[in-house]
């Protein structure tokens, strides 16, 4: 884009854990949807990776907002700030002009009126001309290549940082879909309770994910793995290492999984039978930050019987079929 190109487009994968911006076909940003601002001045300090790291350590002027809970705008203000430190980050050349923004955003499929209307004006207000929004699911499915007009079901299970989406799409539309408020802050929050009732330690939610990361897992392993810990003793009120286990984390994670595997389930028999017999066919996809936690596809295979795999690059998929939906708008790309 030139001199005289004063529009540009950008695809926005707007989660309650990361942030995904698409510019021309590339991935420009990818940082976690956390804000530093100043408590006296509501100035943003740090967005992104580095307001991460200053997550849960701040002192009493500045603070660090996760603006997104459950898939949901918790705070206006802070996400219309964070959203403006993002968009900065997208490399645009040198214009003499500031272009006026064209931007596609991915939502949960089970967004109220309501919600849909905070996520449109935060975005005009982050200097968006023409706002268009695209449920998760779609977009999740056009990103890892599936032809979303053809007359056959595909399911996807798309597991965010704050909700879990679950569609079954067929002919450009979905037809059976559920939304549920339980996906990886759910995962690390469930790591939290059972840490602090087992080994009657504190941990921070950066450790829990931590946690997940390394040793997580909702299946049982051939062989055990574990990692030593460090929060503060419930007891005594100091410092202290623990060893945690991947079987402790499948006990800690036992619940919230299971409320996904029912959801999916709940899903399959409310899908009219031509598509169920499409879905056995073709299997269910797994999307999201969510689809990374070991054990899940397995878990969710024994549970339904239906062969179940993980997309390649699970975390980015919507945000690479929110880019493809911007080309089709603009007539460049057919599905």
């Amino acid at each position: 884009m030139g001199f005289f190109s004063f529009i540009q487009e950008i695809a926005m994968d707007l989660g309650t854990a990361n942030t995904i911006i698409i510019s021309d076909d590339k991935i420009v940003v990818d940082e976690p949807s956390v804000v530093a601002l100043d408590r006296r001045t509501d100035k943003m300090i740090a967005v992104g990776e580095k307001a991460k790291m200053m997550y849960e350590k701040t002192h009493d002027n500045i603070r660090t907002i996760r603006p997104l809970r459950d898939g949901v705008i918790a705070d206006f203000t802070a996400c219309e700030q964070m959203m403006r430190g993002l968009i900065k980050m997208v490399h645009t050349g040198s214009r003499l002009f500031s272009p006026s923004l064209r931007m596609v955003i991915g939502v949960p499929s089970g967004s109220t009126e309501v919600e849909l209307r905070a996520v449109r004006d935060s975005a005009e207000h982050a200097d968006g001309r023409d706002v268009y929004l695209i449920f998760e699911p779609m977009a999740a499915a056009i990103g890892i290549g599936i032809d979303v007009e053809a007359p056959e079901g595909n399911m996807i299970v798309d597991i965010g940082g704050g909700t879990s989406d679950i569609a079954v799409i067929s002919l450009g539309g979905t037809v059976v879909n559920t939304s549920l408020k339980v996906a990886g802050d759910d995962f690390d929050e469930a790591i939290v309770r059972y840490v602090r009732k087992k080994h009657n330690l504190l941990i921070g939610d950066r450790t829990a994910e931590d946690i997940k990361i390394k040793i997580g897992t909702t299946y049982p392993l051939v062989e055990d793995e574990s990692m030593e810990v460090r929060g503060r003793n419930l007891v005594t009120g100091l410092p202290k290492t623990v060893t945690v286990t991947a079987s402790e984390t499948e006990e800690a994670l036992h619940e919230t999984t299971s409320q996904i595997v029912e959801a999916v389930i709940g899903v399959l028999e409310r899908t009219p039978p031509e598509l169920s017999a499409d879905i056995l066919d073709r299997g269910i996809v797994l999307t999201g930050g969510g689809a990374l936690l070991r054990g899940l596809e397995e878990l969710i295979e024994e549970r339904t019987g239906i062969n179940t795999m993980t997309a390649e690059d699970p975390m980015k998929v919507v945000a690479i079929g929110t880019g493809q939906y911007v080309e089709f708008m603009n007539g460049k790309k057919d599905f």
